[in-house]
């Protein structure tokens, strides 16, 4: 049986995820973000989305990103070197959202992220993390808005597309994506993700390096 064809730009992204992922800096405000020499893709979400477990699927890792029972454990900006040398960057954004943090807490984070993406200029694509499960809440839209404002280029991932029915799960895709059509600075269709399954993984990494070779 013939093996099947695998694009090269996937093939270059197994390569480069199979070999040296490394974790670079935190960055608890802007002040202290690395030196802007490669690209970068930004992961963001709500806490407890399954964004700590997606990032160690798309790297192939057990443990590249910090996972934890309780959400909003990710309080800084997280820069990870995919490469040696680096190739590109891949980043761990605070989660947003979170309703149990303190209020000062929760305003630090949204400004750390909002200061990020707004004048971040080797930052190529912004991935929203979207739970299968509730599909895209107010506090989604408030920063799909915001990306839309500063014209930051993004594209909306299904989570944990596992936990759910396949009736129920092509239902939430369908009405993300009409979402998705609403904003200028979204891409039309979405990306459908297991971590668990490595459902998606693929299609995440090709999307990457799309993003990265523009």
């Amino acid at each position: 049986m013939d093996e099947p064809i695998i694009h090269p730009l996937l093939q270059e992204a197994n390569r480069l995820f199979s070999g040296s992922v490394t974790f670079l800096k935190s960055a608890p405000s802007l002040e202290f973000l690395p030196p802007p020499t490669v690209p970068e893709i930004a992961f963001a979400g709500r806490s407890n989305v399954g964004k700590s477990s997606l990032l160690n699927a798309l790297v192939g890792r057990r443990a590249i990103a910090r996972t934890s029972v309780t959400p909003g454990r990710t309080q800084e900006l997280n820069f990870f070197d995919v490469g040696d040398p680096p190739r590109f960057r891949v980043v761990d954004m605070p989660g947003y959202g979170f309703a149990k943090a303190p209020k000062d807490v929760v305003k630090k984070w949204r400004f750390l992220i909002n200061d990020y993406l707004r004048g971040r200029v080797v930052l190529k694509r912004t991935l929203v993390l979207i739970d299968s499960r509730h599909g895209v809440k107010p506090v989604d839209l408030d920063v799909m808005k915001m990306l839309d404002e500063a014209a930051v280029s993004y594209r909306l991932v299904l989570t944990k597309a596992d936990k759910i029915k396949a009736s129920e799960l092509e239902r939430v895709a369908d009405l993300t994506r009409a979402e998705a059509r609403k904003h200028a600075a979204a891409f039309p269709d979405v990306i459908i993700t297991s971590s668990e399954k490595r459902m998606g993984i693929d299609d995440l990494r090709g999307f990457v390096m799309d993003s990265i070779s523009e």
